[in-house]
């Protein structure tokens, strides 16, 4: 496959997310490293646009969900200011193809990572944690896509919202977390789900931007990943995050 061809798929993409349009499931067969170059031209046209970089989010955090899609690897996608929804702000469902939310973990990262680093090394790099939400939302029609497909369409990454942050030293290990729809608990889940513990995500997410010739900068945000299944959002309804030692965020959806 031609760059020309790389370029207008991630026109096709950029242009399904912008317009929240559902497309059509990639008809070629394309490397992961294709797919991800397809991610970094799609995203590249949103800063062209007008948006910045601001992070990273990180994929397929659990073991079962690797072996369900047959990787042994997690995915990554790319943060944005535009996906940035503020704490107990609304958002707009036709704003979107397929929405969902999944309860998650963030790091606002202090100093320059990138490479292989040992979990203390990550760790350091660390200004503040915080709770968080990520709304994912797969660009395809059905809501059906290979691998390949979903790291191509920015791995699903749509919208966030970031709680308080916290000390960096606010211990991770095997915190409850429930995520609620209209103060009704829809997810139980745990920072255990995220491998183990979330700061392995973080180790993770040094190695694949540095794989990508990036890093991670002071100010960027990485999200370690889904703590629960994701739930589809519903029009009307607050969603919130109790996160233990955490605190609280959340976000309404419009009717």
């Amino acid at each position: 496959m031609n760059t020309v061809d790389l370029n207008a798929l991630a026109q096709r993409l950029d242009a399904a997310a912008h317009g929240a349009t559902a497309t059509p499931q990639l008809e070629q067969a394309i490397s992961l490293e294709q797919a991800y170059a397809i991610q970094k031209l799609s995203i590249e046209r949103r800063l062209a646009r007008g948006e910045r970089r601001i992070g990273i989010k990180m994929g397929f955090t659990s073991r079962a969900k690797m072996v369900q899609m047959g990787v042994s690897d997690m995915i990554w996608g790319r943060l944005t200011s535009a996906m940035l929804v503020e704490d107990g702000a609304a958002i707009r469902l036709r704003d979107y193809v397929h929405p969902r939310v999944e309860p998650e973990v963030a790091f606002l990262i202090a100093r320059p990572l990138a490479g292989r680093v040992t979990a203390p090394q990550a760790l350091a790099a660390v200004e503040a944690v915080a709770p968080a939400l990520e709304i994912i939302d797969s660009r395809y029609r059905d809501f059906r896509f290979s691998l390949t497909d979903v790291v191509a369409d920015n791995s699903s990454s749509s919208g966030f919202v970031v709680g308080p942050w916290r000390s960096p030293a606010t211990d991770l290990d095997n915190l409850g977390l429930v995520m609620s729809f209209d103060g009704r608990p829809q997810a139980f889940g745990s920072t255990a789900a995220i491998l183990g513990h979330p700061l392995r995500s973080l180790v993770a997410a040094a190695r694949v931007v540095a794989e990508a010739g990036e890093r991670l900068e002071p100010g960027d945000i990485v999200l370690a990943g889904g703590a629960t299944a994701a739930s589809a959002l519903i029009a009307g309804t607050h969603v919130s995050l109790e996160a233990e030692a955490l605190g609280r965020c959340g976000f309404h959806v419009e009717e």
